[in-house]
């Protein structure tokens, strides 16, 4: 089951256009990438998946029943995304629950599609001059290029998002990684405000995006921010 998660598909999903941003080119030894947030990624992983439950109405907010989400009829055709949608079919679950739950299993897969699709590479490097250790290499190639251009303009322009990013920089913003991303995205006090807001709904009256969408999304992130801070290191 792993290998077919790790898969690429047509298009990336949420989650790895979520890792492909974190992704931090040349920030790591001997010039090589790593990944911001990895003490929370799992949590920002699962966040994702099913933000994209939701976005695609796959899954949404049970009625009355605070943070827990469950599954509509809709099935999604993604391996990545099922996985999920399979969890929540059994009975509606905590958002908690679910990111600690499958969440751990979700890393490998999605850095294996951006390696898949040419966005990260894997490189090679002698530790300590005896062993062999995998390493993170590339730039991100021109589609982080691209989606940071457009998280970007959203937080810091002010353009109306999409749904999908407004759930990307709200999910970049929970994740507590954003201010080691400042020399891409200003870490400054109306940003900060900005994607507070979309965090939590507020995605402007141009937003093409229903409340029930907006609601799963602000309760799924903002569940990734509590399960995040009880972490000591993020």
């Amino acid at each position: 089951m792993t290998a077919e998660l790790g898969r690429a598909q047509a298009e990336p999903t949420l989650a790895e256009d979520v890792m492909l941003l974190l992704f931090q080119p040349r920030a790591g030894a001997r010039g090589t990438g790593v990944i911001a947030a990895e003490g929370v990624l799992f949590y920002v992983m699962a966040g994702a998946v099913l933000s994209e439950l939701g976005l695609g109405g796959h899954a949404r907010a049970a009625e009355g029943r605070g943070d827990r989400v469950e599954a509509t009829d809709a099935v999604p055709a993604d391996p990545l995304l099922r996985q999920m949608w399979d969890h929540l079919v059994e009975k509606p679950r905590g958002v908690q629950a679910v990111l600690a739950g499958l969440g751990p299993h979700l890393r490998e897969p999605v850095l294996e599609r951006l390696v898949d699709r040419g966005d990260i590479e894997r490189g090679t490097r002698k530790a300590l001059g005896l062993f062999e250790t995998t390493v993170l290499e590339g730039d991100g190639g021109p589609r982080r290029a691209a989606l940071m251009a457009e998280v970007r303009a959203v937080l810091v322009d002010g353009a109306e998002p999409s749904p999908r990013t407004a759930a990307l920089a709200a999910l970049l913003f929970a994740s507590g990684a954003m201010p080691q991303l400042h020399g891409e995205i200003p870490w400054t006090s109306p940003v900060i405000a900005r994607a507070t807001a979309l965090q939590q709904g507020d995605w402007g009256a141009g937003a093409a995006a229903s409340a029930v969408t907006r609601a799963m999304t602000a309760i799924v992130t903002n569940n990734v921010v509590i399960a995040a801070s009880v972490l000591p290191n993020r």
